[in-house]
């Protein structure tokens, strides 16, 4: 950060404010404290009897690649009301029945997912602007090998274990990115 969004002064400096104890950018000017937190993220799993539907993306990072319909909340709407927006944005697809299925914090990128399992209203969807292709996938043929972000991995393992059963309960986890001694990449505990 490098001026105050309240009076506009370029004297901001990132210290623990008293009473704190968490470093934030304040303002020396104006004395405003700069928080700075988590955004959530939400989606849905949209199921249309034994099928998924999912969005090949049309936009960086992970062109190209395979994701469930999901993104930023924006202001001045519900988590659900996100989730249904996105998923209208992005595949074009109405959605109801919405169930909190998977909640997933990645500390390393300052972000919470909120993905709920819904029921499609019916089969009629297209891309959105965000999305190369839309399409319905049997369990069997979801392209593993082709999903964009470790959270939708995590999402649809869950899902095909969970059909197993009948039962779709809660789940609630982390994604932590690790750094590998041995590769020069990261991996995540999935």
């Amino acid at each position: 950060m490098k001026f105050c969004s309240d009076c506009g002064s370029a004297r901001v400096v990132q210290k623990v404010p008293a009473g704190d104890n968490v470093p934030r950018f304040i303002c020396e000017e104006c004395h405003l404290i700069h928080y700075q937190n988590p955004k959530i993220v939400t989606g849905c799993l949209p199921v249309w009897e034994d099928k998924v539907l999912l969005c090949k993306r049309a936009i960086k990072p992970r062109y190209g690649l395979w994701t469930l319909p999901a993104g930023f909340m924006e202001n001045n709407e519900s988590v659900e009301q996100a989730a249904i927006r996105e998923t209208w944005e992005e595949a074009q697809a109405k959605v109801e029945q919405l169930s909190l299925y998977m909640v997933l914090s990645l500390p390393h990128i300052s972000q919470v997912y909120m993905m709920f399992r819904t029921q499609l209203c019916d089969i009629n969807f297209a891309p959105g602007i965000e999305s190369l292709e839309v399409q319905l996938f049997h369990q069997k043929d979801i392209p593993w090998n082709d999903l964009a972000f470790p959270v939708i991995h995590r999402t649809l393992t869950h899902y095909v274990q969970d059909y197993v059963t009948g039962q779709f309960p809660l789940h609630v986890g982390d994604i932590i990115k690790t750094s590998c001694t041995q590769h020069p990449h990261f991996h995540y505990d999935i």
